[in-house]
């Protein structure tokens, strides 16, 4: 099956009761059993649910993994997998990442014994020198939030392999739709699906993608364990929205390509991250290891300052000031004070994280009103 194809029908069967093309809302906790024991498959909803597992089936083969597991929102699948390693394990991460991924790791895990390192992985050779016979993971993104950065996934996979490690990659921003790690190397596949695969804004979810057996069975004891389980409803709205994934990922693609061009050469522009510009240090490897370009933008304005960016993101008619992204409408973002207020400001500013950086979501709107709406933002 294409990608399109699948995104409509992998993982979905017709209501075997009533022949209903869209898969039900099994909105019940508990499920009849002719003995104990003696079930159908389905014996208490935090466990197993239809609607989820259509949804765990649909998301493992848009990323051509075997297992899906989804969770109550992207902190809770990145948990599941800090949950397979013990005290005294060490995980190398990106330096540049998503806040909350930053938090959980040292204000949740650290005290418990696990080390992380936050190390820049533009250059995957420098993933090495950390490694030692503690590391057990290494976690990325690519691209990476909010820099843009890009990391190559079959190289860090090759180093995971050589020294016997797990490489998890989180795919929130790319989607299967324009890179699938697992193709590449990666044992584990992350997604907020609260973005782009839900891609309404209507929905908090988190999923997990991996095509080892007894990777999907350690992690499956640690979802049911714990319970950070997603509800029916959820599960049945991120179906919902899957089915026109190929569809506005193209638009978020064709979107964020003109609105990065036209930032590009804006004459009050300073930088723009956009893994499409040519310009990009990792171009080469986003080319490679990518369909598009997807719809994430980054860029601060000349000299740099905080109340004049601002002054931009308060003036904006259709770019919605929000946390969050990857929704069917454009939004506008500050990381050093939404997403990634958690990371200290030194940390921050190492990586470029300024406190002028702003960060667009484009969405599928009609471009020529997007950029009309930045142009007046951001004023001539």
């Amino acid at each position: 099956m294409k990608f399109g194809t699948k995104a409509i029908h992998a993982g979905i069967e017709p209501d075997p009761s009533t022949g209903a093309i869209m898969t039900p809302i099994y909105q019940t906790s508990t499920y009849v059993q002719a003995s104990p024991g003696d079930h159908k498959g389905y014996e208490y909803s935090r466990t197993q649910n239809p609607t989820r597992d259509a949804l765990q089936k649909n998301i493992a083969a848009l990323e051509n993994g075997k297992h899906g597991l989804c969770f109550a929102s992207g902190l809770t699948a990145i948990d599941a997998v800090i949950k397979l390693f013990q005290p005294g394990d060490e995980i190398i991460a990106a330096n540049d990442l998503y806040g909350g991924t930053y938090r959980l790791f040292t204000k949740i895990f650290a005290k418990y014994g696990l080390k992380f390192h936050f190390i820049g992985m533009e250059d995957i050779a420098g993933i090495e020198k950390y490694i030692n016979d503690n590391t057990k993971l290494i976690w990325l993104e690519t691209p990476t939030n909010p820099m843009m950065n890009i990391i190559d996934i079959q190289g860090a996979a090759a180093i995971a392999k050589k020294h016997d490690l797990l490489l998890a990659v989180d795919n929130t921003f790319s989607t299967p739709y324009l890179q699938t790690p697992l193709d590449l190397g990666a044992d584990i596949v992350m997604h907020s699906v609260t973005k782009y695969l839900a891609g309404h804004s209507d929905v908090v979810m988190g999923a997990l993608v991996v095509k080892d057996d007894q990777l999907a069975e350690d992690l499956a004891f640690i979802q049911n364990s714990s319970g950070g389980t997603p509800g029916p409803q959820d599960s049945f709205l991120v179906l919902r929205g899957i089915k026109t994934l190929h569809l506005r990922m193209q638009r978020h693609c064709e979107n964020g390509k003109a609105i990065a061009e036209f930032l590009a050469n804006h004459p009050k522009v300073d930088k723009v991250y956009w893994p499409g510009l040519p310009t990009h240090p990792n171009h080469d490897i986003a080319k490679t290891q990518m369909q598009d370009f997807g719809g994430m933008i980054s860029f601060t304005l000349k000299g740099n300052d905080k109340a004049e960016a601002f002054k931009v993101m308060e003036s904006f008619q259709y770019f919605s000031l929000a946390e969050s992204l990857g929704g069917v409408e454009s939004l506008v973002n500050h990381p050093a004070s939404m997403t990634h207020a958690s990371i200290p400001y030194e940390d921050r500013q190492k990586i470029g994280l300024t406190d002028s950086l702003i960060r667009l979501s484009v969405g599928i709107e009609d471009v020529e009103d997007l950029i009309s709406d930045l142009n007046q933002a951001i004023g001539s």
